[in-house]
């Protein structure tokens, strides 16, 4: 099979080609910088709920035609070796979910690009290779997303590889994020061009899925899953391709979308595409899959077996996810599962997670504070439909002495609109799946906890003196007086729905999305050493940055912005040796 080597130092092209402007800016100022930093996402954003439901089912529904995977057929099939070094190691990066906020996004994306990071003492080179592992950019995949909240972050931190040294060679892996345009912004970004660079970082992939040649007997392989769906033929038939290079004394780690081995134990499926690739394309090598490493869930957290890690690490930039619900054992492949020719279910234990159980758990407890502030627009809706709830509830008890009465039309319509929104935001699964009425009970109750506030609400405005002035005077104070206490009063409610709600592992996500946490970040360097031992180093990083100062003085490839406050960086556990080739299997 044909295959690509690293480009030497003399060829790769000038960075300068890529920017816009002729100097390195001096300034924070978009014009100079080449792009806008952004603001953290707000993910209770009516507007933003309402179209990424929409694009999300739309990826759903129309995936199969919006699918271009098939369509890469046509590109380059080529593996990538990058075995050869000069000392016969490797340094390499591993980051996931990065395209959100500026200030988080760029905190891992300036320590990514520095030359080495001194940790506990020990000297840790930048990676020759930068893995991305999934949604390089939120909240849906564009040209312009990805330069704002990801390509301009990036070039910011390594403008140029450093003159003399080989540029580093940048993979990316597409995410569920990406893939909410059929890929089309993805591919243009990362596989089109034959010399396609990321500031210093060089891309060399063709298609959306890659296979790369390490040192010492290791390989990388990279899957596309597309929802977690299928695996196409193409896609099949480059890794059958590739595989046949592979030897039984190699190693092979196995980078996917999602994290499928912890979201199997609800849904038993969902780890049946991984499976079946590691059964029909890696084992007939007899290589040993060492490591499985996964973004998607927002945190860090490490499953060890007899013979795997299995590795969840997507802390580039994007929310914090909390770690308190992880399982402490899953079984993988599940034993619920309906293939027949299932890999050998094995237990593995949680070894690690990042930030700590107890952490996560204080962290979820802000969801009182931080929604409302992190939320406007969100609370404004609330507020906005309580008001409408209220004025034909306060309208129908005013006339009393009939009970029909308070089936009004407007207000039925208002409470149906909650309910209907409250059990859709608990997002239940169908009945066959297991535990899925505690999503209806949960929605329900939460429908009903707020419409029970729209009765006190009403009963207090019904003893005020607002209600007996001339009309428009009771809509006016409603909307300027109540309509701002009921959303405060509202989103308190919600907040204490996501809070109970997440106890029994329902809108955990949204517990934590709304809160918007851009601290406790994480991602990897791996070290493959002269004997073929694999280190991996989970890094943490407590508190992000928010301060930065252009440096326009700096050498070419230095970062166009610095830190103000430090960035400190920490092991989230001691260095995960994983023994090489010619160790015995497990």
């Amino acid at each position: 099979m044909p295959v690509v080597p690293p480009a030497p130092p003399a060829a790769a092209p000038p960075a300068e080609a890529e920017h816009t402007m002729p100097s390195r800016p001096g300034s924070l100022d978009p014009q100079e910088l080449g792009f806008t930093p952004q603001k953290p996402i707000g993910w209770l954003a009516p507007l933003l709920l309402l179209s990424t439901g929409l694009r999300a089912l739309l990826a759903i529904f129309f995936g199969a035609y919006l699918d271009k995977r098939e369509l890469q057929n046509a590109l380059d099939a080529d593996f990538f070796d990058h075995s050869a070094t000069a000392d016969g190691e490797m340094w390499l990066d591993y980051v996931a979910d990065l395209g959100d906020g500026f200030d988080a996004t760029y905190s891992i994306a300036w320590l990514l690009a520095q030359p080495s990071l001194t940790v506990a003492g020990a000297t840790l080179p930048r990676g020759r290779l930068l893995l991305m592992g999934g949604d390089q950019v939120y909240p849906l995949a564009s040209g312009d997303g990805y330069e704002s909240r990801m390509k301009g972050p990036y070039r910011a931190a390594l403008p140029e590889a450093p003159a003399g040294e080989p540029r580093p060679t940048l993979f990316a892996l597409p995410g569920n994020h990406d893939w909410y345009d059929g890929l089309t912004a993805f591919l243009r970004l990362f596989a089109r061009r034959k010399d396609g660079h990321i500031g210093g970082w060089r891309t060399e992939q063709r298609r959306s899925y890659f296979a790369v040649k390490l040192p010492q007997n290791w390989w990388l392989f990279a899957v596309d899953e597309q929802f977690g769906a299928y695996i196409d033929d193409p896609q099949l038939l480059y890794f059958e391709k590739a595989a046949r290079e592979v030897g039984p004394d190699d190693r092979i780690i196995l980078m996917t979308p999602s994290p499928t081995w912890v979201k199997a134990r609800d849904n038993p499926e969902a780890y049946d595409a991984v499976d079946y690739f590691l059964r029909t394309i890696l084992a007939p090598t007899q290589a040993q899959v060492r490591v499985l490493v996964s973004g998607d869930l927002h945190h860090y957290a490490r499953y060890t077996g007899d013979d795997r890690e299995l590795i969840t690490c997507g802390g580039g930039g994007a929310y914090l996810l909390g770690t308190h619900k992880l399982p402490e054992t899953i079984v993988v492949p599940p034993r619920e599962t309906l293939t027949r020719s299932r890999s050998r279910s094995r237990d593995y234990r949680l070894a690690a997670r990042f930030p700590e159980s107890a952490q996560s758990r204080k962290l979820g407890w802000g969801v009182f504070h931080r929604v409302p502030r992190r939320n406007a627009g969100f609370a404004t809706m609330l507020g906005i439909i309580h008001t409408l709830t209220m004025l034909p509830m306060a309208g129908a008890a005013r006339q009393g002495g009939n009970i029909q009465r308070l089936f009004s039309i407007p207000l039925l319509l208002m409470l149906t609109l909650i309910m209907i929104g409250t059990v859709l935001f608990a997002k239940p699964p169908g009945a066959a799946k297991a535990k899925h009425a505690r999503h209806w009970i949960l929605g329900v109750s939460h429908g009903l906890a707020q419409i029970g506030l729209a009765a006190a609400g009403t009963w207090v405005w019904l003893r005020l003196p607002f209600q007996d002035w001339a009309w428009p005077g009771p809509f006016i104070v409603a909307a300027v007086l109540y309509g701002p206490v009921i959303a405060i009063l509202a989103t308190q409610l919600l907040a204490l729905y996501l809070l109970v709600a997440s106890s029994f592992d329902v809108n955990l996500n949204e517990l934590f999305a709304g809160q918007g946490i851009e601290d406790a970040k994480s991602f990897l360097r791996l070290h493959i050493d002269r004997e073929g031992t694999l280190t991996i180093h989970p890094l943490g990083v407590d508190r992000v940055c928010h301060r930065w100062a252009a440096d326009p003085g700096g050498e070419p490839h230095a970062p166009w912005l610095r830190p103000e406050e430090p960035i400190e960086v920490h092991r989230i556990e001691p260095p995960i040796p994983v023994a090489g080739p010619g160790t015995p299997r497990a």
